[in-house]
């Protein structure tokens, strides 16, 4: 018999980061706790406020449902929860931890054993072009090779001019180089801004406008010098078939899966499946997670073996979060087994 409860969390930032949505100081995520026979599975159900599909007043509703329901038909759980991607994640977390010899290690592999690492980007946050030059710094200080940089919330011309900054001093054989602008271009200047940007031999542009814009991010798609990776554009599209629909009718030359916004492991295994088919790149980010949600999304994403550089490099990112194995290290995301968890829920 599981016997299941939940606990909310609040992640406090270390330092208040920014973003084209506003300014983040902390995060709030939820805790699925699965007890059987003496032993215990945990996941995250990494609720992004303002974002997720599942941002609704019924969610802790819906978690208590869960912990009512709970029972060992992992597959018809998750179809009844659909509509709550973040929940999906965690309860598929916590039946893999509840079935691990060693609750913390899912996909037990090369990584888990410290032999192996998962190559990252350096976040940049948007804030003051001394901020941001500063975080360049840091990360090139510390051996990241990838960096993506947040973009749209500064001025246009200020953002380019750092692009430049970076360029004058590194090549795309030294640096690659991704922006992320959140959705922040209007339909009607997104073009322009790209041909501008395709100037700095950048590797992509995250979500260049808004979600729902269909049509126009499809001819976007089609007339850009610049490769475009959707992001939000996958939040909300549940169905296989919507999918494929939504795939074939933009035809992006990248999709970026974030497990807690997509139905975790099973919504970014459809994902993937699709975008293979159709020759479609993919990475792998975290959505702000604490270290439990982090290590169960890195361990996933090395199963995947991609080649490319994933975002994973957020676990450094708050001041109360749990000590874990998970290091960021010479632009990588590894496995340290003699750093032990330490948690207190």
């Amino acid at each position: 018999m599981i016997v299941a409860s939940y606990k909310k969390y609040i992640l406090n930032f270390k330092q208040a980061s920014g973003t084209s949505r506003g300014i983040l100081k902390t995060k709030e995520t939820w805790f699925l706790i699965l007890n059987s026979e003496n032993k215990q599975g945990i996941g995250e159900c990494g609720l992004f406020r303002g974002l997720s599909a599942d941002d609704r007043p019924d969610y802790e509703e819906k978690l208590k449902w869960l912990c009512k329901n709970i029972r060992n038909d992992l597959d018809e759980l998750l179809s009844e929860l659909t509509a709550f991607p973040s929940i999906q994640f965690g309860l598929e977390t916590a039946f893999k931890s509840l079935e691990s010899p060693n609750k913390f290690e899912l996909f037990p592999s090369r990584f888990t054993q410290n032999k192996d690492a998962i190559p990252i980007n350096g976040l940049i946050w948007m804030g003051t072009e001394t901020f941001m030059k500063q975080q360049i710094k840091d990360k090139l200080d510390a051996g990241f090779t990838c960096i993506k940089m947040k973009i749209g919330a500064i001025d246009f011309e200020t953002e380019i001019s750092l692009i430049k900054s970076i360029r004058k001093e590194f090549t795309s054989n030294d640096i690659e180089l991704r922006v992320d602008a959140n959705g922040a271009f209007s339909p009607l200047e997104a073009l322009e801004k790209l041909k501008i940007l395709s100037d700095f031999d950048l590797h992509s542009i995250e979500q260049p406008i808004k979600q729902g814009q269909i049509e126009v991010m499809s001819q976007l798609c089609k007339d850009t010098p610049l490769p475009i990776a959707l992001d939000e554009e996958l939040i909300g599209v549940f169905s296989v078939t919507n999918k494929q629909e939504l795939l074939h009718i933009i035809n992006p030359q990248y999709i970026i899966l974030k497990p807690s916004l997509v139905g975790g492991f099973k919504g970014s295994n459809a994902w993937i499946d699709i975008a293979d088919k159709q020759q479609i790149g993919w990475w792998i980010t975290s959505a702000l997670e604490s270290n439990i949600g982090l290590n169960a999304i890195a361990q996933y994403t090395y199963s995947k073996q991609s080649n490319m550089h994933q975002g994973l490099g957020t676990g450094g990112l708050f001041t109360n979060n749990f000590n874990s194995p998970l290091q960021v290290k010479n632009g990588t995301l590894q496995y340290n087994n003699s750093i032990n968890w330490n948690i207190n829920l």
